[in-house]
């Protein structure tokens, strides 16, 4: 008789939790999240609508008394998205001296909690030459704690999500797992489902629109990044002038966001609502997001695509799962080095 694998549900702590994207991928990788911590409000109601069963702590890390999660050690996985602003080539890039740059305080918390692994995820302008001390900081402060740790540039087109979204990412093990980690670096043959047009063809054809199938057809590409800006600045459009003019070329109208899916009648081109966008960045149908629609809209557009998230959960439990064999048959098991890595 066939026997289906079990799945082992490993542990997790998130910060900077937003909508959920990162949690939900590492969900469908087998974590189990012990914590999730996340400021802005209507994320934390997001996160609560979709799965009642997760502890969500509304909270800010620069505040955040780490004995308030002392319960938490030891966990399998220490999970972040940080904050973009310090480094996003959209904003001042003022790094280390941005009020929002938390990266200090997740290495504070992994430093109270002593995770196995820490994963953490940001945009692409982290990895430019001008934050290469920065960057090699980080690498330094977890070789303190006696982890192996490596950045990676990551597409998420690559993992079948239809925008193009680099992200800089951060993985960092006890060595002895980081020496059977892999990146997830194979990408996917790009499919006609995986490209904006089959995304999000039924999305567009709901009421009716009599255009569904020809905007479909020439929609069948990978769309820009979608950006969902910060607390501070940027409202419910697709980004500046060349990223609107990039939409507009798949038959995309950035300038807003639309409260419904297209009617009969509509002219090309037209706005995308919030759900398509969230499909577009590889979330179910079912998750909800809750707020106002420039809230839901910056839920949705600086989330960490689930897809991504769930193929680095993998390579991170298969690390893990592989160090822990090996020390069960005494071979591989060696003690913390601090050795790391800091490639870019």
């Amino acid at each position: 008789m066939h026997r289906t694998a079990k799945i082992t549900r490993r542990s997790c702590l998130e910060l900077c939790a937003g909508a959920g994207g990162q949690a939900l991928g590492l969900e469908q990788a087998g974590f189990q999240h012990q914590t999730l911590i996340e400021l802005d409000a209507d994320a934390c109601r997001t996160l609560r609508a979709n799965r009642p069963g997760w502890n969500v702590m509304q909270a800010d890390l620069r505040f955040l008394d780490a004995a308030r999660i002392a319960g938490i050690r030891h966990p399998d996985l220490l999970a972040a998205g940080v904050p973009c602003p310090p480094f996003s080539l959209a904003g001042q890039q003022l790094g280390a001296d941005d009020e929002r740059d938390l990266f200090p305080y997740v290495l504070s918390l992994a430093s109270a909690v002593r995770p196995r692994a820490v994963l953490i995820e940001n945009v692409k302008g982290l990895l430019q030459s001008k934050f290469a001390a920065y960057r090699s900081g980080i690498i330094q402060a977890l070789s303190a704690l006696g982890y192996t740790a490596e950045w990676r540039l990551l597409y998420a087109r690559d993992f079948g999500v239809p925008q193009l979204r680099p992200r800089a990412v951060l993985v960092a093990l006890e060595p002895d797992v980081f020496d059977h980690f892999q990146w997830p670096d194979e990408p996917l043959p790009p499919s006609g489902t995986a490209l904006v047009g089959g995304v999000l063809r039924e999305s567009m054809a709901s009421r009716g629109w009599e255009l569904a199938d020809l905007w479909a057809e020439q929609a069948q590409r990978i769309a820009p990044t979608l950006c969902g800006g910060s607390r501070k600045h940027g409202g419910p459009d697709l980004g500046p002038t060349r990223a609107r003019q990039a939409w507009a070329a798949i038959g995309i109208n950035g300038s807003g966001v639309a409260d419904a899916p297209p009617a009969p009648g509509d002219p090309l081109p037209v706005k995308l609502t919030v759900g398509q966008m969230a499909l577009l960045q590889g979330f179910p149908p079912e998750w909800k997001f809750v707020g106002r629609k420039t809230s839901t809209y910056r839920q949705v557009g600086n989330a960490f695509p689930p897809p991504v998230a769930q193929a680095l959960g993998r390579r991170v439990a298969n690390a893990l799962d592989h160090a822990d064999r090996a020390a069960k048959s005494g071979a591989g098991a060696r003690p913390c080095n601090g050795v790391a890595s800091g490639t870019a």
